[in-house]
């Protein structure tokens, strides 16, 4: 994927902060409504991701659409945008408001900033998955600025963006859209509990 294509994907993928700003801001932390609403945007979205599994004018509809900033995998498998909302149901479902809220915008935000300083920057390469080191220092310092904002609680904050960073950076045969936000919601969990 080309560094235009991943801008524009990453840029579209920065907009998903809607979930948690509006979890917090507008709805009030209400999680039936959040989790309504997310669902619902999930079962759009697999009716989509169906349809052009099966249906091959829809499927060059779509291509034509949204080709340009489809990852490879994604032409025969969900794409991010089915997981994150798989990924922001589930910590919206099992975990406190405030951390599920702060887990889905690490993702949005962590992920985002790891591949456009990686992309552009990004000097020092790990040998395995070819991402940089530059990449996850800017997911991990991204991430930590925020849940220091967003949580007020600064072990909270550092070590759910450490466990971010580790999902984003690690090797698991799991959707990075999945990885992140439930590895950084269930540390986040425990800090609550035992600090």
């Amino acid at each position: 994927m080309g560094r235009l294509s991943e801008t524009l994907r990453k840029s579209i993928h920065l907009s998903s902060l809607v979930i948690p700003l509006g979890y917090r801001y507008i709805l009030n932390y209400n999680r039936r409504i959040t989790f309504t609403i997310v669902l619902i945007a999930l079962v759009v979205s697999l009716v989509v991701e169906f349809h052009r599994f099966w249906q091959r004018s829809f499927r060059k509809t779509f291509y034509r659409l949204f080709g340009m900033i489809l990852r490879k995998h994604e032409l025969k498998d969900f794409t991010g945008a089915t997981y994150l909302l798989v990924s922001s149901l589930l910590c919206i479902a099992f975990f406190d408001e405030p951390i599920a809220a702060a887990a889905i915008a690490f993702l949005s935000i962590g992920d985002t900033f790891a591949a456009l300083i990686g992309m552009n920057f990004g000097k020092r390469k790990f040998i395995r998955n070819n991402k940089s080191l530059e990449g996850s220092l800017a997911c991990f310092v991204s991430c930590s600025v925020f849940g220091l904002w967003w949580l007020g609680n600064p072990w909270m904050a550092i070590l759910g963006a450490l466990a971010a960073t580790s999902a984003e950076l690690g090797e698991i045969a799991v959707d990075d859209n999945i990885k992140i936000p439930l590895a950084s919601a269930l540390v986040m969990s425990l800090v609550s509990v035992f600090i």
